[in-house]
């Protein structure tokens, strides 16, 4: 089955940097989507970035751009999401998340279990 896994959270202070990696199996991408998505507490899923993995196309909102950088390693069947200039602002639970092109909305096919992400200020 296919199986999304998570890792590179942690504690980080305001302005530092973290890179979030998502090692994805279980089948072949190259018609997929992966796309990092963060939530806190109360809050609804928000997208953050997506990557199309056959051509490497990236994608980012608003809160991510200039600061946020999604890539992908195909040998590796790997995701990252590389994340400079932290704000306290970006704390949350950050997922990886995979779906099958065209993507509406949020309707991605497979999900991770998360991350945490902290930023102190």
């Amino acid at each position: 089955q296919v199986q999304l896994v998570e890792s590179g959270g942690g504690q980080v202070q305001a302005g530092g940097s973290l890179r979030l990696s998502c090692a994805a199996s279980g089948r072949t991408f190259s018609d997929y989507a992966m796309a990092w998505f963060r939530q806190t507490p109360g809050k609804e899923r928000e997208s953050v970035a997506r990557v199309n993995w056959l051509n490497g196309n990236a994608y980012y909102a608003d809160s991510a751009k200039g600061r946020f950088t999604i890539s992908r390693d195909t040998a590796k069947n790997t995701v990252y999401l590389q994340m400079n200039g932290l704000k306290p602002e970006d704390t949350a639970v950050y997922y990886c998340a995979a779906g099958r092109i065209p993507i509406i909305g949020r309707n991605y096919d497979y999900w991770g279990q998360g991350t945490q992400v902290t930023v102190s200020s």
